[in-house]
C-alpha cells in the first residue's frame, strides 16, 4: 500500500509500506513452552481437527522454557487456534526458499548470501516439498534484499499458498 506525502518542496513523494512489500514471506509463530514432557504433542493436538497443518519446525530449549518455532499451511486460523489454546507466541516473517536440485544448492544459497553481506540468524527446513524439491526457511538480517538476491540467483521463494496445497 503507498500513501502520499509531500517533500520540503511541497511535491509528493510515494511512500511504500510494509503491507505493500513485493517479497514473498511466512508467518512464523514461535511459541512459548515449559520445558516439560508432552508440550509439543499439545501443540500438535491444537491443530488436528482444522484445515491447519505444521510444514516446518525448530525446537530451541533452555533449562526454564522451550521455544517452538512453528510454520503453519494456514496463518490465520493457526493464529486463531494458539490464541484459544492459550498459547503464548510471537510472530516474525521468513522467506522460505525453494532449493534446486544438485549437491550444491544449500551452500550456493549461503554464498549468494553472504556476497551481499547478509546475515542468517537462523534456517531449518520444511517438512513438506510443495513442487517436490526440498525447502528451507531463513530468517535474515534484510528481508527484500535477500529476496531479490536469491531470485537473481535463480532460487525460488515460497509463500503461504505454496504451503498450503
Amino acid at each position: 500500500m503507498s500513501y502520499g506525502e509531500e517533500d520540503d518542496g511541497g511535491a509528493e513523494v510515494e511512500l511504500e509500506t510494509m503491507h505493500g512489500r513485493s517479497w514473498p514471506s511466512v508467518t512464523q509463530f514461535s511459541v512459548f513452552l515449559e520445558n516439560r514432557v508432552g508440550q509439543l504433542l499439545e501443540v500438535y493436538r491444537a491443530f488436528q481437527g482444522s484445515k491447519v497443518r505444521i510444514v516446518g519446525l525448530t525446537i530451541s530449549d533452555s533449562a526454564d522454557c522451550s521455544i517452538l518455532r512453528l510454520l503453519l499451511s494456514h496463518s490465520e486460523q493457526g493464529r486463531e487456534i494458539l490464541t484459544n489454546n492459550k498459547h503464548a507466541f510471537a510472530e516474525n516473517e521468513l522467506l522460505v526458499v525453494e532449493l534446486p536440485t544438485g549437491p550444491h544448492s544449500l551452500s550456493d544459497m549461503c554464498v549468494a548470501l553472504l556476497r551481499a553481506e547478509i546475515n542468517i540468524h537462523y534456517a531449518y527446513p520444511l517438512l513438506v516439498h510443495p513442487h517436490n524439491r526440498a525447502a528451507v526457511a531463513i530468517h535474515v538480517d534484510n528481508m527484500e534484499q535477500s529476496s531479490v538476491v536469491l531470485h537473481n540467483m535463480g532460487f525460488d521463494l515460497l509463500c503461504e499458498a505454496d504451503l498450503a496445497s
